[in-house]
């Protein structure tokens, strides 16, 4: 059965979607652990209740970037990872982590990349940013990590309408129950690809 690991560094609604699809059967893999930046989050108490391995891994604890990244490479060969999902996680992934599993790391984005997307823009600034902008359509991508933020190939997207009468936490609310459905979606046919390869 092929693993998946999640990196989470809030409430973690996008990583329960996830455990909820395995649990369902909708996704033919196991969760075998979640990696947070944030020993105070959210998405720690869903994998403790899961009985999902955890670990905290602070870039701050580190010399540089190199050290941190051995240091996920090293957890995430322990736990013999084939897919890689970054579900609210808000550190930058060491290139060294994204060339060892090159086109096997996915990001969800709550907007319509390539727009309203790269650096800052993350959260509620997404969503800001659209409306500011006076967009008539929103939604969310995911998308494999490269070195770039926000710039790899998009595997798929799903559209919400921006209304009027929006603002950030109305919008925000609609595309996260969108964001809910499309990750779980692409990461079960990530995992059959994978399946099928192997």
């Amino acid at each position: 059965m092929k693993h998946i690991v999640v990196f989470a560094s809030g409430s973690g609604t996008n990583f329960q979607a996830i455990i909820n699809a395995v649990n369902s059967g909708q996704i033919n893999a196991r969760i075998k652990g979640l990696i947070s930046d944030n020993p105070d989050c959210k998405a720690l108490e869903r994998a403790k209740q899961n009985d999902i391995e955890i670990k905290v891994i602070q870039p701050k604890n580190f010399e540089n970037t190199q050290s941190f990244g051995s240091a996920l490479i090293s957890t995430l060969q322990t736990w013999k990872t084939d897919l890689i999902v970054l579900a609210g996680y808000l550190k930058k992934i060491p290139v060294s982590v994204i060339h060892e599993y090159e086109n096997r790391i996915i990001n969800i984005h709550p907007a319509l990349l390539p727009k309203f997307g790269g650096k800052g823009f993350y959260g509620s600034k997404v969503h800001q940013a659209v409306l500011d902008a006076g967009e008539k359509e929103s939604g969310c991508t995911v998308h494999i990590v490269t070195e770039e933020y926000d710039k790899g190939p998009i595997l798929d997207q799903q559209k919400v309408p921006v209304y009027e009468s929006d603002d950030v936490e109305t919008l925000a609310q609609r595309i996260l129950q969108q964001e809910h459905y499309l990750l779980s979606k692409v990461i079960g046919e990530l995992i059959e690809d994978l399946n099928s390869k192997s």
